[in-house]
């Protein structure tokens, strides 16, 4: 993951807004403790990842953990991930990894995760304990396994061979070790898997074909180094896959890794938690998916019945508050801003900062309401993009049914909640909202105002951004 560069103190001028209003997660404790709120939990209907580390403290020493984390972009799935890795500190060591920043989003394939998991697990465990690892090497016999499954992959192994001759004085080893060319391999399928639809048909096919060897490679390595970190550490490694969810992973990418290849991850003798699309989640693939998926939810700005949730909204504005200055907004801008962006942080991230830079290139000291204002019409104009084809919608779905069907919702129809494609694309594209362990369903305040806009609600209809 990339180091964050948040600033830790609240802002208290409009210029360092934006140093504390980053989208990035928080990403050590450091950061929680500035920024987190315990707030959101509460009002989302519990601890989101509170399930999660009881599995992994009871998994330990015994099973392995395996689970999949959903929930709409800019809820705080990163930062959630954060949390656990601290709660279960004590009996794991984490290797997080970012599909965005580690692989190819438009090209990788199921044998780039096997492999940049192996190149990271077999790295951190010769690290020095202090660093986190066990400060032991895997064997030179697993090692010459891994070597191996590149056998004909001769332009593979002869990168690697150069690479390793770099490498082995940094290492203090001898370049003809198993070390050394573990390490110039390992370079090699970093460079391969971020720059992979650069690979030639022939090696995709072979490597596929031996899917299922590099699966019982994969499993060796990591018995190995779960034991020698044990041992040293008594820990077990626990990895973390990120950024699966974002929209410039291919499509067709996603559903090969977690359904098509599901084995790939039924089948790997190590702890792990993925986050995948919700797309995939609400499409006709989700009874193929090898694993449990936890959601975190959507934090309410209004109730069922319209009415403005007080409770999620001091949680938002908690949040908010430990990261800008009240002071930097006229009275009110600060509530509509957070009712506009329906309690989902990246977006009022996103505003608040648009809004300051308005008002900072104004001249003015504080967020007015025409800066809120703008911000929250331009984030209106993105919802009402949202509501054309989706992603994973394989059955075309028109405005005019999304449309009734969202109004059907609003008017708090009982038959308007069952699962069915026009369902999930409403959800997918963040205009239904779905609420705490009650999984009730909402309109987004801005969606409502697309409706009201539109004549399909009343002009007076609450629910939208003007209800402040």
């Amino acid at each position: 993951m990339t180091p964050s560069v948040l600033m830790t103190k609240r802002a208290t001028t409009l210029e360092d807004v934006h140093k504390t209003l980053s989208p990035k997660p928080l990403l050590n404790q450091k950061e929680l403790r500035a920024f987190y709120r315990d707030e959101v939990n509460e009002v989302r209907g519990g601890d989101a990842i509170a399930r999660p580390v009881l599995g992994l403290q009871r998994a330990y020493g015994a099973n392995f953990y395996k689970a999949f984390l959903m929930g709409h972009s800019g809820v705080g799935k990163s930062t959630e991930l954060t949390r656990l890795a601290l709660r279960v500190g004590e009996q794991y060591q984490v290797i997080r990894f970012s599909a965005t920043n580690d692989l190819d989003p438009a090209s990788f394939k199921p044998f780039d995760v096997l492999l940049l998991m192996i190149a990271e697990v077999a790295e951190r465990t010769a690290q020095p304990e202090k660093e986190g690892g066990a400060g032991k090497k895997p064997s030179d016999r697993r090692l010459e396994e891994i070597w191996n499954w590149f056998a004909t992959d001769k332009e593979t192994l002869t990168e690697a061979e150069h690479v390793a001759i770099e490498l082995a004085a940094g290492a203090g080893v001898s370049p003809d070790s198993w070390w050394a060319k573990a390490l110039g391999l390992f370079a090699s399928i970093r460079g391969d898997a971020k720059y992979a639809a650069d690979r030639k048909k022939e090696v995709v096919q072979y490597r596929l074909v031996r899917l299922s060897r590099l699966i019982e490679l994969t499993n060796s390595v990591l018995d190995e180094c779960n034991q020698l970190l044990k041992t040293v550490a008594n820990k077990e490694w626990l990895f973390i896959g990120e950024d699966f969810d974002k929209t410039d992973i291919s499509v067709d990418l996603v559903e090969a890794l977690f359904v098509t290849y599901a084995n790939v991850f039924k089948d790997l003798r190590t702890h792990l938690m993925f986050t995948i699309p919700i797309d995939l989640v609400y499409s006709q693939h989700a009874a193929r998916l090898p694993l449990t998926c936890h959601c975190i939810p959507d934090t309410p700005v209004y109730s069922r019945d319209h009415h403005p949730d007080d409770r999620g909204r001091k949680a938002v504005q908690a949040v908010v508050e430990a990261r800008v200055s009240p002071a930097l907004f006229e009275d009110n801008q600060m509530t509509r801003l957070i009712v506009a962006s329906g309690g989902n942080l990246r977006d009022l991230f996103f505003m608040v900062s648009h809004a300051a830079d308005t008002a900072l290139l104004r001249g003015a000291s504080r967020i007015g309401a025409d800066d809120a204002s703008r911000a929250i019409r331009e984030m209106r104009t993105d919802y009402a993009r949202r509501l054309g084809q989706g992603r994973f919608d394989r059955d075309k779905v028109g405005y005019d049914e999304k449309a009734d069907r969202l109004t059907k919702i609003y008017k708090g129809d009982p038959n308007a909640g069952i699962p069915d494609p026009i369902l999930h694309t409403l959800l997918r594209a963040r205009a239904v909202q779905e609420f705490n362990d009650q999984r009730w369903f909402g309109l987004h305040p801005l969606v409502v105002d697309i409706l009201k806009s539109q004549g399909k609600l009343k002009a007076d209809a609450p629910g939208g951004t003007d209800e402040n």
